[in-house]
Parts: C-alpha cells; structure tokens; sequence
C-alpha cells in the first residue's frame, strides 16, 4: 500500500507577508506610500567552554548514578554520594601525589620515577565541584538540599588540597595582589627671583650744564 501524502501547501500571494514579524522589518514611505521589508537573521548562540563543560560533567554525574548498585534518584543523592564520585574518579587522574613513606614526599620535582599513585588534582576537584553546583540548581534542585555544597564535601576538597599540597612540595595559596600605590599630584609654586639691579647701567646725569 502507497503513503499518500498530504499536498503542500499553497504558496504565499505576497512575498512581503511571508516573512515572519519577528524577522522582518517593515518600513513605509511618507512620500510614496509603499511598504518595503528586509529580514534579520540573527546568528545563533555558541555554548561557552564553560557550559560545554559543565554539561559534560552533569551528564556524566547522571550516568554514575545510574550504573550504582542500587541505582541512585536524584532526588535521594546527598553529600556522601558525591564523596563517592570523587573517590571514583581518582582511577582516572593523572596527577602524581606521593605517600608520606615515599622518599619524593615533598618534593616539587621528583628526580626519578616512583610506584606512587596518580590521582586527579585539588584544582580538577574543585572546579568540577562548582560546574556541578551550578547545574544542579539549573536542574530544578533547590539551593539549601545542594549536596554539592555540602559540609562534607567542602571539608573533603580542603583536606586534598591540604595533603597534595605537602605531597607535592607545591603550594595551592592565592597570592595576594598588592594594592596600586596612589600617585599624588603636588602644585608646585614657582617664585621668580627678586630683581637686581644692573651696576653696569650708567646712573642718570642730574647736572645741568
């Protein structure tokens, strides 16, 4: 049995009205009356790396709640689930952070290879902390139930950042920027020296003849 189409439709009588009035500009003429149209195409918008991002990361925080055993709602997710994802993703980090009974503990570069495991860094976590915040929020979840800002999870991230810091031998401390020194302007009064008079000037002859 043949699909019987629908006839398309017929086409507009004029091409002025078949632009759309979001898309068209339409402009008399006091003089003569006529109408004349011309459309805007308005470019369309490029997500920013940050949202690429951080839509990655929701979709990958998704599919981790999906795959544990039990399957984890949403709704249900608090700080200690997300302590778990952490955890989780350190088997794909590629940060070296020594143990303390490692002879490079400490040091910022360690002159040969060591058995110590790589995890993923302070500053990863801690981004990735703050794209998944935000998103849960943009997903419906209310601010106070964020188990992204939970307490555990805040404590968490300063105790990493704290021990891959002495691991490291490196330091994860904000320089502090030193304030602009103020340059002020002084008015300066030039006095012009007193006038002295010329001894080389003949004096004025006040006898008569």
């Amino acid at each position: 049995m043949d699909l019987v189409h629908p006839p398309p439709p017929p086409p507009p009588t004029n091409p002025t009205t078949a632009v759309p009035p979001s898309t068209a500009n339409i402009t008399i003429s006091p003089s003569t009356g006529t109408t004349s149209s011309s459309t805007i195409t308005t470019p369309p918008t490029t997500p920013s790396r940050y949202e690429n991002q951080k839509r990655r990361d929701w979709n990958t925080f998704c599919q981790y709640l999906r795959n544990h055993r039990p399957p984890l709602n949403l709704t249900l997710c608090s700080g200690a689930h997300v302590l778990e994802f952490l955890r989780y993703l350190d088997q794909f980090g590629k940060t070296k952070v020594h143990n303390q009974t490692c002879p490079f503990f400490g040091l910022p570069n360690p002159p040969a290879p060591c058995p110590c495991p790589l995890r993923q860094a302070w500053g990863s976590l801690d981004a990735l902390i703050g794209r998944l915040r935000a998103a849960y929020e943009e997903h419906g979840g209310r601010p106070e139930a964020n188990p992204f800002g939970a307490r555990a999870v805040r404590i968490y991230l300063r105790e990493v950042r704290d021990f891959q810091a002495k691991a490291r031998g490196v330091s994860y401390e904000k320089k502090r920027k030193r304030p602009k020194q103020k340059v002020t302007t002084s008015t300066v009064t030039v006095t012009p020296p007193p006038l002295v008079p010329d001894h080389h000037q003949s004096a004025p002859n006040n006898h008569h003849q």
